[in-house]
């Protein structure tokens, strides 16, 4: 067991380095004086956000960028809140706006990419767009996009995502553990496996998602819009899935408030890790999971049988510094420093999580918007 538990260790230690080396790699850009001259299609999907759509439409009105280069589809999923007065009255009070309201057609067993289809069948232009309801965009956002299209020439491109800053252990939990997925999405994008990304902020070419037959062959998969999309195009075109690492492409969102919501996003995120096709993307999800594991059943096994202690703290510290690294990288770009001084006890705390979330999506279905979800 010892000999295997080196072996994992090492396997860790090694990935997370390489992260670390690809987060590098990626170049932060900053925003140039670039003409405007992409346009794009913004695609929101919603069901019953009423409370959250006046802020993003808010940032939306916003945008530095011509108006008659963008348009902005929202997606109804069957809300059954107030959400029509606010739309009524934003485009009331922005008329310059081109903004489409349209309803849902749910044809499968994803009704968020069924709505993203749906968006994309009537979208007039190039590049869409995709972004939640619970979010806020920056005022950059499409320039940003924009010159990155024109100086690389992608036709995918993934862009960060950040927890808006609250002060409770919750969120720190919550705001470590996604700056890690943040950094490790960077990093994968560094080495040329990407694996990950986040639908909140997402940007691809009309074309080429047409092209690779949109979400065809994962609808049977409630989540996973984006990896998905990801896949695909990376497969074909492995050159033009690029990320856009730039402050001014920042999208910011809202943490869980409490922790059964918690739970129940990290199970529905973790249970499409199955339906991956990338043999990379399984294999980094396999390595964490069975490290954490192990870390737990050392901390068991050393209430035995005491030597087993020394063989805790070295793995523990190798993994703690190793993750320590890419977490403050990434905090760093966020500019979310305020959690790392939670960074010790969290460690000691997530790998009980990683478990639990890992065991449990594999056999629990996961509610989301009122609506539950089985495989």
């Amino acid at each position: 067991m010892i000999y295997f538990l080196i072996f994992i260790t090492i396997i860790y230690f090694v990935l997370i380095a390489l992260l670390i080396i690809g987060y590098n790699k990626v170049e932060t850009i900053c925003i140039k004086n670039t003409t405007p001259k992409n346009t794009f299609s913004i695609v929101i999907p919603f069901r019953n956000e009423a409370h959250n759509l006046p802020n993003l439409l808010h940032s939306l009105a916003i945008i530095n960028y011509p108006k008659n280069l963008f348009e902005i589809i929202l997606v109804n999923d069957y809300s059954t809140d107030n959400f029509k007065s606010i739309i009524t009255h934003f485009k009331m009070k922005y008329p310059s706006i081109n903004l489409k309201l349209i309803n849902n057609h749910i044809k499968s067993n994803s009704p968020k990419k069924d709505a993203i289809t749906t968006a994309i069948a009537l979208a007039n232009y190039e590049w869409i767009v995709t972004t939640d309801a619970d979010c806020i965009v920056p005022i950059n956002w499409l320039l940003v996009f924009n010159q990155h299209i024109l100086e690389k020439n992608p036709l995918f491109i993934s862009a960060p995502v950040k927890f808006i800053e609250q002060d409770f252990f919750l969120f720190h939990f919550q705001n470590l553990n996604f700056i890690s997925l943040m950094g490790s999405t960077i990093g994968g994008f560094g080495i040329k496996k990407p694996f990950m990304c986040n639908g909140a902020n997402l940007c691809y070419n009309k074309v080429t998602f047409n092209q690779i037959g949109g979400f065809k062959g994962n609808t049977e998969m409630p989540s996973g819009d984006d990896v998905f999309i990801l896949e695909k195009i990376h497969i074909l075109f492995p050159h033009k899935t690029l990320y856009l690492k730039a402050t001014d492409s920042i999208v910011q969102t809202n943490a869980e408030n409490n922790l059964k919501s918690f739970f129940n996003q990290q199970i529905r995120w973790a249970s499409k890790t199955t339906a991956y096709k990338s043999n990379f993307t399984k294999f980094i999800g396999f390595i964490i999971f069975l490290l954490n594991f192990m870390l737990i059943l050392l901390l068991i096994t050393s209430i035995i049988k005491p030597f087993i202690w020394k063989y805790l703290f070295v793995v523990f510290v190798l993994k703690f510094s190793i993750d320590f690294i890419l977490i403050y990288k990434t905090s760093v770009f966020f500019k979310t420093r305020k959690s790392l001084k939670y960074f010790p006890i969290i460690s000691l705390l997530h790998p009980f999580f990683v478990v639990f979330t890992g065991v449990f999506s594999l056999f629990k279905n996961h509610e989301w918007k009122g609506r539950v979800f089985k495989y």
